[in-house]
């Protein structure tokens, strides 16, 4: 199997005047990295509306298949590249009810995955987003399985951990990470790629949002613990390749998920 080259968009700095402002930001995006031969788009958390939004991320909150999604779509037809956007997202059954969700569209724009965040960060979100339930959501592109996560979700191994298991073999993690925990895409991602043993794709948030300043530092971390490539700390967009060789051979070399002992770890649970 050949790599699959893809683009990890980090910007733009600030919360966005209106989802039109994200949507003109995300074709952008799109329109230049499918010139570098991207064939996936990754933005950042709750990308669409912005992060710090505080309770007007009711009033900017939608359906999965509201119009954001259909403009994302569009974009995403038209560049012929897959998105994976973070939004917030307004249950259609029960409108009060919203989530911190991540969408993957097509390059012919039809959805091929949905997530809501399991593992909500800090008072913000507890206050008005309500925890999802499925812990791995996975879709087939481009030859490879990719899975969702957000953010604080990637700093738990278990979600990590129960991905690879799945199958998993490119995850994808938008996120929204405040100063001074660079740490995490420093450190954390990369490590969880290794022990894991698969591909991490990291999408942060950059600039300063109300009291939020975050950290940038996107990045694509490989099975093999290194960092395939790497964002500053402003707007970038960045591409690298996701080489089904190299995780082949990295799993055969690290026996992580075959010499496990599942049996010793029921305390876990």
């Amino acid at each position: 199997m050949t790599p699959s080259r893809i683009a990890l968009y980090q910007g733009p700095a600030g919360v966005p005047s209106s989802t039109s402002d994200s949507l003109a930001a995300l074709d952008a995006a799109a329109r230049r990295a499918a010139a570098a031969g991207a064939r996936l788009l990754l933005t950042n958390e709750l990308f669409l509306t912005g992060y710090a939004l505080g309770a007007a991320v009711a009033d900017r909150a939608e359906t999965a298949d509201g119009p954001g999604a259909r403009a994302v779509a569009r974009i995403a037809a038209e560049h012929g590249l897959a998105v994976a956007y973070g939004y917030p997202e307004r249950d259609a059954d029960d409108p009060a009810t919203l989530y911190n969700a991540l969408q993957l569209v097509a390059p012919d724009g039809a959805r091929l995955a949905n997530y809501r965040k399991t593992h909500l960060f800090g008072a913000y979100e507890t206050a008005h987003f309500r925890p999802g339930t499925e812990p791995v959501v996975q879709a087939d592109f481009a030859g490879l399985r990719l899975g969702l996560l957000i953010c604080y979700d990637v700093e738990f191994p278990e979600t990590v951990r129960a991905h690879a298991l799945a199958g998993t073999e490119l995850l994808l993690a938008p996120t929204a990470l405040m100063r001074p925990y660079e740490i995490v895409p420093q450190s954390v991602i990369p490590v969880r790629a290794w022990e894991s043993q698969l591909y991490i794709a990291y999408a942060n948030r950059c600039g300063d949002e109300g009291e939020y300043s975050f950290a940038g530092l996107s990045c694509l971390a490989a099975p093999d613990g290194t960092v395939r490539a790497r964002a500053g700390h402003g707007e970038d967009l960045i591409t690298a390749d996701v080489d089904p060789a190299l995780l082949k051979a990295s799993r055969a070399e690290n026996t992580y998920l075959s010499d496990r002992r599942p049996e010793l770890y029921t305390s876990l649970v």
